[in-house]
């Protein structure tokens, strides 16, 4: 449809047709293709009508231990998921490349520990791209290594968190980096992070998959990837999680 569109315009304005003495204004009106009708939810936060449900509070149907041996063994509580420790990360059992993805998270109420052992998880988008998920209320760590950070890569524009034990909110919008025949990069992964409401990460340049040390690589992968929550030790809490696929 944009391509459409671009070519539209594109051809009026080789033309001249757009600089012509009294030209009709409907020549730059677009009528077709229309875009398609997507109900939204009932507040920011619900599922519109073609989101997929990843996480309602129902069950953990829709996930799966990270390394596909096996059912996804968090706790279920109060429509929440919460690491249980020992369990190890999990996985969403579809795959996904492009999307818009809504995730809410909650650190521990009681704090314990300080930096990157207070409240840390992380959401892989693709299985490779971590945002970092982490209580920065009060409790300074480096700052491409706090809430809202592309982990060890770039730093938040804001640190927008709650107090601990308060529900917070993570709205992305995800473009996962493209490859060549040759398994090289063609273009890099692109995001855009809203963190309780305030952006944190304004579509910007994911240099490559998340190292804990070292520089990140790029690293061929398929189209689509499973998404991953973290076991990072903390008992992080998430809710109403939902995804929408963009073409």
């Amino acid at each position: 449809m944009k391509k459409q569109l671009y070519l539209t315009f594109a051809t009026l304005y080789a033309s001249g047709v757009l600089y012509a003495q009294g030209a009709d204004p409907r020549i730059t009106e677009v009528w077709n293709p229309e875009p398609r009708i997507v109900t939204p939810g009932q507040t920011s936060a619900d599922p519109p009508s073609d989101a997929i449900v990843l996480f309602n509070g129902s069950g953990l149907s829709n996930w799966e231990r990270a390394d596909g041996k096996g059912a996804a063994t968090w706790k279920l509580e109060n429509n929440a998921m919460t690491v249980a420790k020992g369990a190890g990360a999990i996985r969403t059992k579809q795959s996904f490349g492009d999307c818009q993805l809504h995730v809410e998270w909650r650190t521990p109420s009681e704090v314990k520990g300080d930096g990157q052992g207070r409240g840390n998880s992380g959401i892989f988008l693709m299985s490779n791209y971590e945002l970092q998920v982490l209580d920065s209320y009060k409790n300074r760590t480096y700052s491409n290594g706090q809430a809202g950070s592309i982990y060890k890569q770039l730093m938040p524009l804001a640190n927008a968190s709650r107090k601990p034990g308060e529900w917070q909110t993570y709205d992305i919008i995800f473009t996962a980096p493209r490859f060549n025949k040759d398994s090289t990069v063609k273009s890099q992964g692109r995001i855009t992070v809203i963190h309780n409401g305030v952006l944190v990460q304004n579509n910007a340049a994911i240099l490559g998959a998340t190292e804990f040390i070292g520089i990140p690589q790029n690293i061929f992968h398929k189209e689509k990837e499973p998404i991953i929550l973290q076991d990072h030790g903390n008992p992080v809490s998430f809710r109403n999680i939902w995804i929408r696929e963009l073409e």
